[in-house]
C-alpha cells in the first residue's frame, strides 16, 4: 500500500508537498519483495489475472456468507477455507524469487492448485463416509491426507517463508522418530496412519483451532483493514501524526512512533509497517539530520511495536481468545492496553533523548500541515473507534468486524475524496483475501505444530525441562522462555509466531506459576494472561533481533542504512519491550486484571520513571550529556524501578530524585548541552 498522495490534494489540504527523497511504489515493492514473503507475489496478465482476481473475490464473498448466515460444520467451514488459500497461494505466489518467474504461471503450479482444491473438496464431498467410519483411515484417505500436508507446506514456504516450514516438517519428523530422542524429549512415536488421520482428519491438526480463527474472526477483521486502506487512512495516519507531533524536539522520530501506533491498528505485518509508514518517515528523519541507521530503527521499533498494539495485535487476539479458553476477547485487548502504551513510550523517551544529545529539533511552522484541515478528516478513524465500542459492549467479534466494514462504507461517503464507489468496494474484498492467504496458510502449518505437540506431549515435557533447568528460578525460567521464544519467532509472522510460541514456550511459565496447585487445577485467567502475553512480545521482537530482524533489514532498505547495525539499533529503542514482559509476570496489576487503581497507578509511575532511567543511560542524555558513571547509575536505578518489589521500588525513586534534580540544577548552571557535546 503506498502512502503517497497527489499533489493536487496535499495542496488542497494545505499539507507540505513530498520532497525527492519519498521512497517511490516500486521502492517499496521492491523491499516488501526482498524482506516480506507476503508480498513476493507475480505480476499476473491475461485469462489468469482474471481468474485470481475473481477467485480473491470468490473467497471474500465465501468468508462474508458464512459470517452473516453461519458456519458450515467445522470439517466443511476450515477445509474449504484452507482449499481457496493454498490454490491462489500457487497461483500468485511462485516457487522461486527469479525475477522472470514473476511473470507467469508455471505449468506445475496449475497442476498444484488442482490438487489444492481436489484436497479441499474431499472433505465436502465425503462428509457423511468420513464421519461415520471416524479413527479408520482409507488408503485414499491416506492420499489426500499425505497430499494436505505437503501442499500446505509447500504453500507456506512461499507466501510466509522458509522459518516456519522448517520448524513445522521438523515438529512432523519428531512425530515419526520420538523413540530416539533423548530425555525428556523420548515418546513411543507414530506410525504413517496415525499422524495423518491426526493432520486431515481430525481439529488437532491443519484444520485445528489457528485455521478455524483465519476462517473465522481474522479473515473479516483483515477485510475491515482492507475497507479502510481504501478510504486512504494509512496516509491520514501521517498526516495526523504529523500535525500533533513533527513540530517536537526530533518530530518526526515521534511521527514514525505516532504513525505506527496507528498503523498497528489495522496491519498484521511489521514488516508491512515499516514500509507502509517507513516510506513516509525515514525520508523525514534523514533529511532533520538523523543518522541512516537511526533513522531506519526507529521506524523499525516502532512498527514492530504496532503488532503488539490492541485491539487487532496483528490478529493474535483472537488466536489468544482460542488459544487460553475462558477468556473474551475484551479482556484480553485491556490486558494488552498498559503494556502497550509503556512500549511505545519507551521509544518515545529513547528518541527524544538522542534528538536532545544530538541536537535535532522538530519541523518548522512551514513544513508542517495545517492542523486544522488534517482533524477535518478525523472521521476516518471513527470505523476503529466504533470497533472498539462494539466490543466493550459485548457484541461478537465477528459480528463487530462486520459492522465495522458497513461502518467504514458509510463513513467514507461524508467525502467525495474518501468515498467508495462499487469499484473500491469490489477491490477492497479482493485485496482483504489478497492479505489472508499468508494467515490461512501461516495458521495450517502451525496446525501441525499444535497437532504434533497435543500428540506426543512435548509441550509439557518442554515446560518441565526449562524449569528444571532453571532450577524453579522463576527469572531464569522467564529468561530461558525468552531466548525460546525469540529463536521460535524469527522470520515468522505475527500470527505463526504466535501460535508457535504459545504452544511451545507458554507452558513453561504456566508451569512455574502453577507449581504449588495440585495436578490438574484450572489456570487462573492472570498465569495464562501474563504467560500468553510474555511469549508474544519476545516473538514479535524476533522482527528487530538480530541476526534475523526482517523489519529492521526491510527499514535499511529504505533508509540505505546497514542492516545488522539498524537491527542493533531498534532493539535498543525498543528495551521496553525486553523488560515490560517480565514486569506483567512478576506484577499482573499491568495487566489490569484483579487490581486497585491506586496499585496501577504507582506500578505505571515506577515504570514510566524507570523507563526514562534507562533511556537516559542508554543515550547518554538527560538534561545534559553523561559521563560513563552516570550512565551505569541511571541504567541500574531504570532497573530498580522497573523490577516490582517494595524496597526496590523505594530505593529507585528515592535515587531517582535525586538525578533528576542533579541533572536540573547542573542543566541551570549552564553545563554543555547539546550543541556543545
Amino acid at each position: 500500500m503506498s502512502n503517497k498522495m497527489p499533489p493536487e490534494e496535499r495542496e488542497e489540504m494545505k499539507l507540505p508537498p513530498e520532497d525527492d527523497s519519498y521512497i517511490s511504489e516500486e521502492k517499496q515493492k521492491e523491499v516488501l519483495q526482498k524482506y516480506d514473503p507476503e508480498s513476493n507475489t507475480r505480476d499476473l496478465a491475461g485469462l489468469v489475472k482474471h481468474i485470481v482476481f475473481y477467485g480473491l473475490l470468490a473467497f471474500s464473498l465465501f468468508q462474508l456468507y458464512t459470517a452473516v448466515y453461519g458456519q458450515y460444520t467445522a470439517y466443511i467451514q476450515r477445509s474449504i477455507h484452507l482449499g481457496f488459500a493454498l490454490a491462489l497461494i500457487f497461483l500468485l505466489f511462485p516457487a522461486r524469487k527469479r525475477k522472470g518467474s514473476r511473470l507467469k504461471v508455471a505449468w506445475y503450479d496449475y497442476i498444484l492448485a488442482l490438487l489444492a482444491v481436489g484436497v479441499a473438496a474431499y472433505w465436502p464431498v465425503m462428509y457423511d463416509e468420513l464421519v461415520f467410519r471416524v479413527g479408520r483411515v482409507t488408503e485414499m484417505d491416506l492420499v489426500v491426507g499425505i497430499l494436505a500436508v505437503l501442499l500446505t507446506l509447500e504453500a507456506t514456504r512461499r507466501a510466509v517463508g522458509l522459518p516456519i516450514t522448517i520448524i513445522s516438517s521438523l515438529f512432523l519428523t519428531y512425530a515419526f522418530f520420538g523413540p530416539y530422542f533423548p530425555g525428556f524429549l523420548r515418546h513411543r512415536g507414530q506410525d504413517l496412519d496415525s499422524v495423518i488421520q491426526l493432520m486431515f482428519f481430525t481439529t488437532d491438526g491443519i484444520l485445528g483451532t489457528p485455521i478455524s480463527v483465519s476462517a473465522t474472526f481474522i479473515f473479516v477483521f483483515l477485510l475491515f483493514g482492507a475497507f479502510l486502506v481504501k478510504t486512504g487512512v494509512g496516509q491520514y495516519f501521517n498526516d495526523l501524526a504529523v500535525s500533533l507531533a513533527g513540530h517536537l524536539t526530533g518530530g518526526p522520530a515521534k511521527v514514525a512512533i505516532f504513525s505506527s501506533a496507528l498503523q498497528g491498528t489495522i496491519s498484521g505485518s511489521s514488516v508491512a509497517n515499516v514500509v507502509t509508514s517507513g516510506s513516509y518517515t525515514i525520508p523525514m528523519m534523514k533529511k532533520l539530520g538523523y543518522k541512516k541507521e537511526f533513522a531506519g530503527g526507529v521506524e523499525a521499533a516502532a512498527s514492530t511495536g504496532g503488532q503488539l498494539m490492541p485491539p487487532i495485535m496483528g490478529a493474535a487476539a483472537f488466536l489468544m481468545v482460542e488459544f487460553i479458553g475462558g477468556v473474551t476477547y475484551w479482556e484480553i485487548a485491556k490486558a494488552a492496553a498498559i503494556p502497550a502504551l509503556l512500549y511505545f513510550t519507551g521509544v518515545w523517551i529513547m528518541t527524544h533523548f538522542e534528538a536532545k544529545r544530538t541536537g535535532l529539533k522538530g519541523l518548522t511552522k512551514e513544513e508542517m500541515p495545517n492542523r486544522k484541515e488534517v482533524l477535518k478528516k478525523i472521521y476516518l478513524l471513527l470505523p476503529i473507534v466504533a470497533i472498539i465500542v462494539f466490543l466493550f459492549i459485548g457484541i461478537p467479534t465477528m459480528h463487530a468486524a462486520l459492522y465495522g466494514i458497513v461502518l467504514t462504507v458509510v463513513v467514507s461517503a461524508f467525502n467525495k475524496e474518501t468515498r467508495l464507489g462499487f469499484k473500491d468496494i469490489i477491490h477492497a474484498l479482493v485485496d482483504g483475501a489478497r492479505t489472508a492467504l499468508a494467515v490461512a496458510a501461516a495458521t495450517a502449518a502451525a496446525g501441525i505444530i499444535v497437532g504434533v505437540v497435543v500428540k506426543t506431549g512435548l509441550g509439557l515435557g518442554l515446560a518441565n525441562g526449562l524449569v528444571s533447568a532453571s532450577g524453579g528460578n522463576i527469572l531464569l525460567t522467564l529468561f530461558f522462555t525468552m531466548l525460546a521464544s525469540i529463536v521460535l519467532g524469527m522470520g515468522s509472522p505475527t500470527t505463526a509466531n504466535y501460535v508457535i510460541t504459545s504452544t511451545i514456550a507458554a507452558p513453561a511459565i504456566i508451569a512455574l506459576l502453577m507449581i504449588d496447585q495440585p495436578f490438574g487445577a484450572a489456570v487462573p485467567l492472570v498465569v495464562a494472561l501474563s504467560a500468553h502475553l510474555f511469549v508474544f512480545y519476545f516473538g514479535i521482537i524476533a522482527d528487530i533481533t538480530p541476526p534475523v530482524a526482517l523489519a529492521a533489514f526491510a527499514a535499511s532498505g529504505i533508509s540505505g542504512g546497514e542492516p545488522i547495525k539498524t537491527g542493533f539499533i531498534a532493539a535498543k529503542l525498543a528495551i521496553a519491550a525486553f523488560i515490560i514482559p517480565y514486569m506483567f509476570v512478576l506484577s499482573p496489576a499491568l495487566l489490569m486484571i484483579d487490581t486497585t487503581w491506586p496499585q496501577l497507578i504507582w506500578v505505571l509511575i515506577t515504570a514510566i520513571s524507570g523507563m526514562i532511567a534507562i533511556g537516559a543511560g542508554l543515550i547518554g542524555f538527560w538534561y545534559r550529556k553523561l559521563n560513563w558513571f552516570e550512565r551505569v547509575i541511571s541504567f541500574v536505578t531504570g532497573l530498580a524501578l522497573i523490577y516490582p518489589e517494595g524496597l526496590s521500588d523505594t530505593i529507585g525513586a528515592a535515587v531517582f530524585v535525586v538525578l533528576l534534580i542533579l541533572q536540573w540544577i547542573s542543566r541551570e548552571k549552564g553545563v554543555p548541552r547539546t550543541s556543545e557535546a
